[in-house]
């Protein structure tokens, strides 16, 4: 045990992954982890209550900023108030206007309205990894403060196009990596190349804690507004002219930023195991009917969030839905995905169709993965669909 009392939890040795790693990449081996995290989490109850305590939240900080390569992580309760945090660090608010991908969920676009700004919707390219920057031209108004790019299945696009953009019309970039841990572009990991970076630690994220977020910025005075804005502005905020504000409470429980801090030290097996699930479906889907596989995550720097293949068959929404009737959990059938700029609740913000996003998302099979899923229930996957897909091309 450290001085400090903490176990050190020591993180794993990097290694290039090749895909022959990827193949043959074991389950996280918990050995070790999960009587550190329970005879830690007994020391910490024997602690509680206490109202001052943050021990292993600033450990978790601490760790998160040197595995990102960057100099603040500021932990807080939820992805959805790291976004909320990182918006309102940059003094965005009421009058100010947000560039949004239409191809993200509904919680990428919250933050932007709970912090009194307008989110407004830029079209993806017709492939979905990036966005379209000529819709985007047209849409920056004279109120635009920011861009939020999200990284729905963590996907990132081209960075240095990214920069360039919000170079060009003054933008500060905000990077939703919520589902984008351990993904890579340009060199950078998704997450540090923007003004900051949003995370969530949600279960089934690559990296979790049960429930959580985190942001991360090279910028002192985003980190220093950000813990205050997590804790009810406590401590102060650094002047800088503005008027105060009240902020919220967003801080991180220390149990669930003790867990954050097991899974971290292991997310090289995690991040690797995640890939393998995603190439071994894509693997077994090879000539399946209708089902396109797009990408795999040894292709790029992606970290295989969730299994992506296009559907060319019929009626691929409705496919898709058929798919989750019978065991796949995806994103359109389990979870109604559907482009952002055509929910009904953000109705009041669509300004101009996008066109791309809702064809995208339409035609996407993205198969929702967990650490729990072994290879036979990989393989149980890609029966499934491979049988469905073929009665399907049948009968329609």
């Amino acid at each position: 045990m450290a001085a400090d009392g903490l176990h050190p939890f020591p993180a794993q040795r990097r290694a290039v992954m090749t895909p022959d790693d990827l193949r043959h990449a074991a389950p996280p081996d918990p050995t070790g982890v999960e009587e550190a995290v329970v005879a830690d989490l007994a020391r910490l109850i024997t602690r509680m209550p206490d109202p001052a305590g943050g021990v292993h939240g600033a450990a978790l900080e601490r760790e998160l900023a040197v595995n990102a390569g960057v100099r603040h992580a500021v932990a807080v309760s939820s992805g959805t108030a790291a976004l909320h945090t990182a918006l309102r660090a940059l003094h965005i608010g009421p009058g100010d206007d947000v560039l949004v991908p239409a191809l993200s969920v509904i919680m990428s676009v919250a933050p932007v309205i709970h912090a009194g700004a307008r989110p407004v919707f830029v079209d993806c390219d017709p492939t979905g990894t990036d966005l379209d920057y000529d819709d985007l031209d047209r849409k920056v108004t004279p109120a635009a403060k920011a861009i939020l790019p999200v990284y729905l299945w963590g996907r990132t696009g081209d960075p240095a196009r990214l920069a360039h953009a919000a170079a060009e019309h003054g933008l500060a970039v905000v990077e939703d990596a919520c589902q984008a841990q351990g993904s890579r572009a340009g060199g950078r990991l998704a997450g540090t190349t923007g003004d900051v970076g949003c995370f969530s630690l949600k279960d089934g994220k690559v990296l979790s804690s049960g429930e959580g977020g985190y942001l991360l910025t090279d910028r002192d005075d985003i980190a220093q507004r950000a813990r205050s804005f997590r804790s009810h502005q406590q401590p102060p905020p650094p002047e800088d002219g503005l008027p105060a504000e009240v902020g919220y409470n967003y801080r991180l429980a220390e149990p669930l930023a003790l867990i954050a801090r097991a899974n971290l030290a292991r997310l090289d097996t995690l991040a690797a195991r995640r890939r393998h699930q995603a190439c071994l479906l894509a693997n077994l889907l090879t000539g399946a009917p209708g089902i396109d596989v797009t990408d795999v995550p040894t292709r790029r720097g992606w970290n295989g969030y969730s299994f992506l293949a296009t559907v060319t068959l019929d009626e691929p929404r409705a496919f898709c839905e058929h798919l989750a009737r019978r065991g796949v959990p995806n994103s359109v059938g389990t979870f109604g995905l559907t482009s952002a700029d055509q929910r009904s609740a953000l109705a009041p913000f669509t300004t101009a169709p996008c066109p791309h996003a809702a064809a995208v998302v339409d035609r996407t099979l993205a198969v929702i993965l967990t650490d729990h899923d072994d290879e036979q229930r990989i393989a149980g996957y890609a029966t499934t669909i491979s049988r469905e897909a073929m009665q399907w091309q049948h009968h329609m």
